[in-house]
């Protein structure tokens, strides 16, 4: 198999329910259920995190974040921030160094948020161009925040606006993203495509073009640029005689951060961002290559984010890094339908940590809540359960029967992967035999403009 070119497209805090063919009925996103008409469809795919930080460590590094140390900040926060002391370890080896070492030209293009320092920056991590914003649209300079810099747009390690208007920032990286292409259209190239939008704000943005066209307000009116930019993607491969050479991923990176129509759905999931219910951590994705991925596929295994650094590693022609632990698995043999291609993480399981506490454990058809003493960082939920909840979340989405009463021996089961889980990343007050250290900068400096 010739080296495929490769693009990962990852929206901000956006809900399963929030594209046509994942089940919206208010916002409008042609390109995005074209996609998924000509590729396949994961019903449950996950992101390691209900919130921004910890979910971009797993899909550059294959890792839990805990793995790499990145599930809190300096200061102990959910997310890094501005001016933060940490960041991804220099050492930690990329999906993007991976690819560059078999030879691919490398875009980072959007939100980065794993560290704002030069040494964590996407150039010092396997990227040949960088071009966006190093954290949150949010995070800029306000009154809760005087210290901050205003929201820096930078190319590669230099501050070229401050502030940058949000407004453009969908139109703008799809602009960047489709020059990248055309000029790297003779060799093999991987695009990572982070999108700052629908972001964290109660005001999602969006160019004039957008604005009060959607259904559903600012936020609808970001994902319907966002589906824009999809589709401005793919219509270039397309022109270029590239469509049938290239693998397209589009997913996010944590659920929509309110269960509220204006402010995205993650319907039929229980719960939103933010914490560890399905609505927080299943995504909506699709892959998408023409003549290699069947049209209107689907796929209910269990694949996460941590997989696209094993995948498309193999698909590039190599293997992950060998000298380390990653936790993501190769999934083509799911994308290609494979006889008897099935999840590892049936028997492995999938942890479901938030920052530093972990909650939950799928196997199968199952997850399990953990019974807690306290239960930490939660926007929703309340207190800790008194008791483990099993609850069968392939076809229960809402999480409205709980059966751990019928099944002991499911409840046992993933109680005992939990207990490996802790003893390997660790836990609330418990390090990981298996943790790596993050990176650090003792005095970290502002990303502000250069002074003339």
């Amino acid at each position: 198999m010739n080296q495929p070119n490769l693009i990962v497209i990852y929206a901000d805090n956006t809900g399963y329910g929030d594209w046509g063919c994942f089940g919206s009925t208010v916002h409008q996103t042609p390109h995005t259920d074209r996609m998924c008409a000509e590729g396949m469809k994961f019903t449950d795919f996950y992101s390691t995190s209900g919130v921004c930080t910890p979910s971009r460590s797993s899909i550059m590094t294959g890792c839990y974040p805990r793995r790499v140390n990145m599930h809190i900040s300096a200061a102990g926060s959910a997310v890094l921030r501005p001016v933060d002391k940490k960041g991804l370890h220099p050492d930690e080896i990329t999906v993007a160094k991976v690819l560059q070492g078999q030879g691919y030209a490398t875009a980072c293009i959007g939100k980065w948020h794993l560290g704002d320092q030069p040494t964590f920056l996407p150039t010092r991590h396997g990227f040949d161009t960088y071009f966006g914003i190093p954290y949150s649209d949010d995070m800029t300079a306000r009154e809760k925040f005087p210290d901050w810099p205003p929201l820096p747009l930078m190319r590669d390690e230099e501050v070229i606006e401050a502030p940058v208007d949000r407004d453009y920032l969908t139109k703008r990286y799809t602009e960047e993203v489709v020059k990248f292409i055309t000029d790297h259209r003779d060799e093999p190239f991987f695009v990572y495509l982070p999108h700052a939008m629908p972001g964290s704000t109660a005001h999602p943005f969006s160019s004039p073009a957008f604005q009060g066209k959607s259904a559903n307000g600012p936020y609808g009116d970001s994902i319907e640029e966002m589906d824009w930019s999809l589709g401005q993607i793919l219509d270039t491969l397309e022109e270029l005689g590239l469509d049938e050479k290239t693998l397209v991923v589009k997913t996010s990176d944590n659920g929509a951060v309110r269960h509220d129509p204006m402010q995205g759905s993650c319907l039929p999931l229980k719960g939103f961002g933010y914490n560890t219910s399905e609505g927080a951590h299943r995504m909506p994705c699709i892959m998408r290559w023409p003549g290699k991925i069947r049209p209107g596929s689907v796929s209910d295994e269990v694949a996460t984010t941590m997989d696209i650094l094993p995948t498309l590693a193999r698909l590039a022609g190599t293997e992950p890094p060998t000298d380390r632990i990653i936790d993501g698995q190769d999934i083509s043999a799911i994308l290609f339908e494979q006889a008897e291609a099935h999840s590892n993480y049936d028997e492995a399981g999938f942890f479901y940590y938030h920052m530093q506490q972990l909650q939950a454990v799928r196997s199968g058809p199952w997850k399990l809540y953990l019974p807690l003493a306290k239960k930490i960082g939660n926007l929703q939920g309340g207190g800790a359960a008194a008791t483990a909840q099993l609850f069968d979340v392939r076809h229960d989405l809402s999480e409205e029967n709980e059966v751990s009463a019928q099944h002991p021996d499911v409840v046992a089961r993933l109680t005992a992967l939990a207990e490996s889980a802790r003893e390997d990343l660790g836990d609330l007050d418990r390090e990981g035999v298996g943790q790596r250290p993050c990176g650090w900068v003792e005095h970290p400096v502002a990303q502000r403009m250069q002074q003339a």
